[in-house]
């Protein structure tokens, strides 16, 4: 690794591939927890299942309650009867306002405009049209579901769950419903999970709450630009992308009493730290709704977010430029070198890190 922070190679590190976790644990709290303390630089490890004795009753815990919507698809090209896969992203309007989809795409051959793509239910029957309408940016089309039904319901009927390529090649098995999504889930949204959030079980929510932890919602839905590999040489000429999100009056009501008594907000994932700080103006929480493009690097002050549960991340990505930001490049990388010599789990099904 480089010194140099604006550096993209500064945030690169070799993963191990049989470190990547491909099943989820039987119980989502007995992940293990590599505990982090900025002050003293130490490190130590736990579990998930010890956060209520790890944080103080005065603190308070803020998810991103999304919801991942059956966002991977699978089909035929109309024309050659090749084999079709995307990934529904957002639902966008066209000209003449016609309701389209904005997705990822891969297929052989070069896909035209005007295409017809026959998408299959996943138990293999033929379900619904999609017409390729247009180009949008970073190698995404606009495509138009030839269906009346509401985009939900569309993707009830012919989506599967969006497992990373890194799980298993992204094919999903039954209890992937369940275990690729927050036990708080909500909103529907997400083309991929929170993964912090994915350690939380209903016992656990109950156990800090009895400890007088509460509990704050943002919502942030995830789009796969978050786990692309900066393509730069510095960080900065990094494109970041775009995302929605919204952080109710209720959840800056709860930061600022949390303040006033003297204890800690903790972000649950990188999701909950840039929904927080988007929503911050001249070191002032504010509830939010819109687009984020936030682009958290060295040098940034944080003004929302005191600590940070995160899942550990792939290398070079705009995540690892977050950790570093918050508890310096250095500390991260000791981190990170002890979960690999350990044998932590990485990635959405892996284990986590606690950064206080």
């Amino acid at each position: 690794m480089q010194n140099d922070p604006e550096a993209a190679d500064c945030y690169d590190y070799e993963l191990p591939a049989e470190l990547i976790a491909q099943e989820p644990l039987a119980d989502r709290a007995a992940a293990r927890l590599l505990v982090v303390e900025r002050a003293s630089g130490s490190l130590r490890h736990a579990h998930i299942r010890d956060l209520p004795e790890l944080l103080s009753p005065n603190d308070l815990v803020v998810v991103n309650d999304t919801r991942v919507v059956p966002a991977r698809l699978i089909g035929q090209r109309a024309e050659t009867g090749g084999r079709w896969e995307g990934l529904f992203l957002a639902e966008v309007l066209a000209a003449g306002n016609r309701r389209c989809w904005s997705i990822l795409a891969k297929t052989r051959g070069r896909p035209a405009v005007g295409e017809r793509i026959t998408l299959v239910d996943p138990a293999g029957a033929a379900a619904v049209e999609l017409l390729l309408v247009g180009r949008g940016e970073g190698g995404t089309w606009v495509v138009e579901p030839q269906a009346d039904e509401p985009t939900p319901v569309v993707l009830a009927r012919v989506g599967r769950v969006p497992l990373p390529g890194y799980i298993r090649g992204g094919e999903a098995r039954g209890e992937d419903v369940d275990r690729y999504q927050t036990v708080f889930a909500e909103q529907p949204g997400s083309a991929a999970a929170p993964t912090a959030g994915l350690h939380f079980t209903p016992q656990l929510l109950e156990q800090l709450s009895a400890r007088g932890i509460r509990r704050a919602e943002v919502t942030l839905h995830v789009g796969l630009d978050t786990f692309r590999p900066i393509g730069t040489e510095r960080i900065a000429d990094h494109p970041m992308h775009t995302e929605w999100c919204a952080v109710p009056a209720a959840t800056v009501a709860a930061v600022r009493e949390t303040r006033s008594r003297g204890g800690r907000v903790l972000a649950v994932g990188t999701t909950a730290v840039r929904s927080l700080e988007t929503a911050t103006r001249d070191g002032q929480l504010e509830p939010f709704t819109g687009p984020t493009s936030l682009y958290i690097r060295p040098g940034f002050s944080f003004h929302a977010v005191d600590c940070l549960l995160t899942n550990f991340h792939l290398p070079r990505t705009t995540l690892m430029v977050l950790v570093s930001s918050l508890a310096g490049r250095d500390l991260i990388r000791r981190a990170y070198a002890e979960a690999i010599a350990k044998g932590y789990r990485f990635l959405s099904y892996g284990d986590a890190m606690l950064i206080v």
